[in-house]
């Protein structure tokens, strides 16, 4: 399953009502729908700038991790439903003894896509290619800056060597597996300008997608800056310039073609809260949600939520507007 080209068709349907009856369909006739996003493990290894990891009162609030046990009812719960398993949502998932035990438990529910969001630091080759044979299909790396002395500021106790022989890793293992690596770069104006250098330091064999988002306010970070309104006469240039690139190495570009779009109504995310299911060893989808004694579809039916999923499709889009912040960027398959 092509993930991407489901959220391109997303953006394609304009209609949310013809979406919210879709969804409300999916949900009745027991069909996936969910994006599960699980963190199996509340801890990181870095304390990037841009991350709530580098406010130590709030470490101290993210404790736990999922035992044996626990994963299991987890997957017996909620993988049945899930569209994609996306493993690492706020935290460092590589961190997690039992990583291959989850992407396995996926792969066994027969989820169609499961990805890992990580900082890349703890990979190694060995590391990758267990998660392969277990039935992952698709790496998220997070970089925040393109040179070392960037990338070693922003990402603070990260290797930029390490960084790299794990990229060495993947283009070397995509002679003999198949899945796709996806690069997250978050700018500021600090490191933005450092992306028109992007592909001298990035061997565009060892990746598949690159998406380009902004800074975002995610808590109290050390990195505060939020402010890129300096970068909106060069960044549709320097934009420019990598998605021809892109085009050239058939890599699929994730970005604002400006950013100005960032504040324009996203009539596309609509539908993201009704389908992002967030699990840790503190939350589980919605609060309420006995998830050890009680069944998703049992829960489903308390809350009335067939029900709110078919009254959306009544709403207006005004009534909606409170979601139009998510997916600001424009898929280009090249």
């Amino acid at each position: 399953m092509n993930i991407y080209k489901l959220l391109q068709l997303n953006r394609k349907i304009k209609s949310h009502r013809i979406k919210f009856l879709g969804l409300y369909l999916l949900h009745k006739l027991n069909k996936r729908y969910l994006a599960v996003n699980l963190d199996p493990v509340m801890a990181c290894n870095l304390r990037c700038k841009m991350c709530y990891f580098t406010d130590a009162d709030y470490v101290k609030t993210l404790k736990g991790q999922f035992n044996d046990e626990d994963l299991k009812l987890v997957a017996d719960s909620i993988f049945k439903r899930a569209l994609k398993l996306q493993i690492g949502c706020g935290t460092e998932p590589t961190l997690y003894k039992n990583l291959v035990k989850v992407v396995a438990l996926g792969k066994h529910y027969k989820v169609p896509y499961i990805s890992i969001t990580t900082n890349a630091n703890l990979l190694t080759e060995e590391k990758i290619e267990a998660l392969l044979k277990a039935g992952l299909n698709e790496f998220t790396i997070s970089l925040h800056g393109v040179t070392k002395e960037s990338y070693e500021n922003f990402m603070k106790k990260a290797s930029y060597e390490k960084f790299h022989s794990a990229f060495k890793a993947f283009a070397k293992l995509k002679k003999q597996y198949d899945f796709k690596v996806r690069i997250n770069y978050t700018f500021n104006k600090d490191n933005f300008y450092e992306l028109k250098d992007f592909f001298n330091h990035f061997d565009p064999e060892s990746f598949d997608i690159l998406q380009i988002r902004p800074i975002q306010k995610i808590g109290n970070t050390e990195y505060n800056d939020f402010d890129i309104t300096a970068l909106t006469k060069d960044y549709p240039d320097l934009i420019q310039s990598i998605r021809n690139t892109c085009k050239n190495n058939k890599i699929v570009l994730l970005a604002p073609s400006s950013l100005s779009e960032l504040i324009n109504e996203n009539k596309s995310s609509f539908i993201f809260d009704y389908t992002f299911c967030y699990i840790s060893p503190n939350k589980f989808w919605k609060e309420g949600f006995n998830w050890r004694d009680e069944s998703f579809n049992a829960f489903s039916s308390k809350i009335g939520w067939s029900q709110q999923l078919l009254s959306n499709a009544f709403k207006s889009k005004k009534e909606l507007k409170t979601l139009s912040n998510r997916l600001n960027y424009e898929i280009e398959f090249n």
